[in-house]
């Protein structure tokens, strides 16, 4: 295949990032599928109205807006730490310099 493809015959723009698309697939979707079974799991243990913050009083925000928030705070942690192994790892494959 010449320049302008990959491996899989797609034509690439001189603007495209295939390999930051690629790597952010890589991190965004199994944090996502991640993220979703975590708040499932917590929230099998933990009521939503029952949540505070360091002992004040319970949040006052509905039951889906503390499912959502925990949602996004999950998937930005499983996220970051998808990020750096895959940073890790791209770092053991190239040689040191």
């Amino acid at each position: 295949m010449d320049e302008a493809g990959d491996e899989a015959g797609i034509e690439r723009r001189p603007g495209d990032r295939p390999g930051l698309v690629r790597s952010a697939m890589f991190i965004l979707w199994p944090s996502f599928f991640m993220a979703g079974v975590t708040v499932a799991l917590v929230f099998a243990v933990v009521d939503p109205s029952d949540l505070s913050w360091f002992g004040a009083a319970p949040m006052a925000l509905p039951r889906a807006a503390i499912y959502t928030l925990s949602f996004l705070i999950f998937w930005l942690l499983i996220s970051a730490a998808s990020a750096m192994s895959l940073y890790l790892a791209q770092q053991q494959k190239s040689p040191p310099q």
